[in-house]
């Protein structure tokens, strides 16, 4: 099985904290960029060639801003040149103020069956020194809109760890998102990237962050509402009700192969990892020269072990210490360090299966930085 990622990179605004991929002046390009988009769909088929495509994932960017004859041109593209399966899980990233009843009504006749829409907060405040395009009612309208329509897989995303955000503010969120029926919570701790706006204000001292402490809080409090709500917590980043785990996402947790198209896109076959040029007027003229253009890396014995490490112990499945071992040897210094991690009550192994514990998720990426090779 295998899935396929498809990067848009369309925005309205850019928020000031995202170091993702985009444009807000593409409308003059829009058509050429669908239509590259297209076209590689077809020229790199081979990266997949055999595999059954059991997930495709519209991400950005803003996926919500195609028209409906876009989207189903880039679908259309996807089911002529792969085998897909019946009951493909489709998802498409959509922004609140994107979504109304005809629009949602467009995406599942096209086959959408799961949204992820980017609320990231329901203050006003907060949203408009995010400089999202949205607010707060549109949040809350936005997802009966979608389950009227007929879409009843709908995730949504929330930022926590924000500038003067107490406890009891971050509970208010929580309730408010279950309140409203989602199947699907991503919550992300607010990270200050490098060349974003954010950055800028937190350099020039306009901003202070918040501190690891308030963060660990916010993250404990995540955990503490939504397993009591019924949520499993599967991945760091991720908690869902029984039967509604995002199948994409898990494949890159589960070291899955995946193609990648679209600018800035990347891609992953197992021993390769490849990606696009994050230049949209490059991408077009690449694509249409029939000479891609993308960097590539082999993953050494190394990277291998490190990613299997990383992914695997970010999401529920663990990670095995017989896979582990397959690419490179578990030397005396690996196995001490893994004793340690299990004295201190952060990580637990079970069958040869090494697994986070609550509290050692807080620590996720320490504890695999404390074991790569």
């Amino acid at each position: 099985m295998a899935g396929i990622y498809i990067h848009i990179p369309f925005c309205k605004k850019a928020c000031t904290y995202c170091d993702f991929h985009f444009s807000t002046t593409f409308e003059k390009y829009r058509e050429a960029m669908v239509r590259a988009i297209c076209t590689e769909i077809s020229i790199r088929k081979n990266r997949i060639d055999g595999e059954v495509v059991e997930t495709i994932y519209f991400g950005g960017g803003t996926p919500s801003l195609l028209t409906l004859e876009e989207l189903q041109s880039i679908l259309d593209t996807i089911h002529t040149e792969f085998e897909v399966q019946s009951e493909v899980e489709i998802t498409l990233e959509a922004n609140p103020d994107d979504i109304d009843v005809s629009k949602a009504q467009e995406w599942v006749s096209a086959g959408v069956n799961r949204l992820s829409i980017g609320l990231q907060s329901f203050h006003a405040e907060s949203l408009e020194w995010m400089n999202r395009a949205h607010t707060v009612a549109q949040s809350i309208a936005c997802i009966p809109i979608a389950q009227q329509a007929g879409i009843h897989n709908i995730s949504i995303d929330l930022i926590y760890g924000l500038p003067n955000m107490d406890n009891e503010v971050w509970v208010k969120e929580i309730q408010t998102a279950l309140q409203l029926g989602v199947q699907h919570i991503s919550a992300y701790c607010l990270t200050v990237e490098p060349n974003t706006v954010l950055s800028s204000w937190v350099k020039k001292e306009k901003l202070q962050p918040a501190s690891n402490e308030l963060q660990n809080e916010h993250f404990t409090v995540l955990q503490k509402e939504l397993l009591t709500a019924g949520f499993e917590h599967y991945e760091i980043s991720n908690f869902a009700l029984p039967n509604f785990i995002s199948k994409h996402n898990s494949s890159y947790w589960k070291g899955a192969i995946y193609l990648g198209v679209g600018p800035s896109a990347h891609s992953y076959d197992g021993k390769y990892r490849s990606w696009n040029i994050a230049n949209n007027q490059r991408y077009i003229q690449g694509i249409a020269n029939n000479q891609p253009e993308f960097d590539f890396e082999l993953l050494t014995k190394e990277n291998q072990f490190n990613e299997l490490l990383l992914t695997g112990l970010r999401a529920k499945w663990g990670v095995s210490l017989t896979q582990l071992g397959a690419i490179l040897p578990l030397n005396k210094s690996f196995l001490k360090q893994l004793e340690n991690l299990e004295k201190k009550g952060w990580v637990v192994c079970n069958e040869n299966i090494v697994y986070l514990t609550q509290e050692g998720k807080s620590w996720a990426d320490k504890i695999a930085q404390d074991l790569f090779v």
